[in-house]
């Protein structure tokens, strides 16, 4: 594995561990994503899981031409087993060397396949803070996963001020490496769930 820029199985578990502690009570609640509810960002996360797991293996097709933005993100009775072998099954495909090389394709997008790794991390450990929060579960995301999730996107807010899920919202450079990653991300560090 020193062979690849970044294991996405930590954060992955993570995130499973999550997802695991949701309760079907809290699946409508709201979530930092003001048009999702916490079945919406599973859901989201279920489909990023296997859209991304493919453009890892290349194997491109319906799971990688579809762009987010079209499809519906919602969960079926079987999430709770499809998810984790879903999150396991990308991180084991992104830990293969060619998964971060050449070319792929994930949303529609044609991308290589380091920044597709990068945008999958992203994905991963930003979503993974929208659950927790939604939810009031603890999260510490990995480390590593969450330097490589705020480099990339403090690159990205370099040429522009948006980040991929709305507009920069700044962030004290003193603060938790955490809420500046979010705040990069476009979200509000300070959100809260209403109870």
């Amino acid at each position: 594995m020193t062979d690849i820029p970044l294991d996405l199985g930590p954060q992955a578990r993570i995130v499973a561990r999550l997802a695991e502690h949701v309760t079907d009570d809290e699946l409508a609640g709201g979530t930092p994503c003001p048009e999702y509810a916490v079945r919406a960002v599973l859901g989201h996360i279920l489909g990023l899981a296997v859209a991304f797991r493919d453009a890892a293996r290349k194997d491109l097709g319906v799971t990688t031409d579809t762009s987010p933005d079209t499809a519906v993100s919602d969960i079926g009775p079987g999430w709770r087993e499809e998810l984790p072998k879903a999150l396991d099954e990308l991180a084991d495909a992104w830990r293969d060397p060619a998964a971060w090389t050449g070319m792929t394709r994930a949303g529609g997008v044609d991308l290589p396949g380091e920044v597709a790794g990068a945008v999958v991390a992203d994905e991963l450990v930003i979503h993974g803070w929208d659950l927790a929060r939604a939810t009031g579960q603890d999260y510490t995301p990995d480390p590593a996963a969450l330097r490589a999730v705020h480099d990339f996107l403090a690159a990205a807010a370099e040429e522009s001020d948006r980040g991929p899920f709305g507009p920069v919202v700044p962030v004290p450079d003193d603060a938790p490496l955490l809420d500046r990653a979010v705040g990069l991300s476009g979200r509000d560090p300070g959100w809260t769930r209403s109870v």
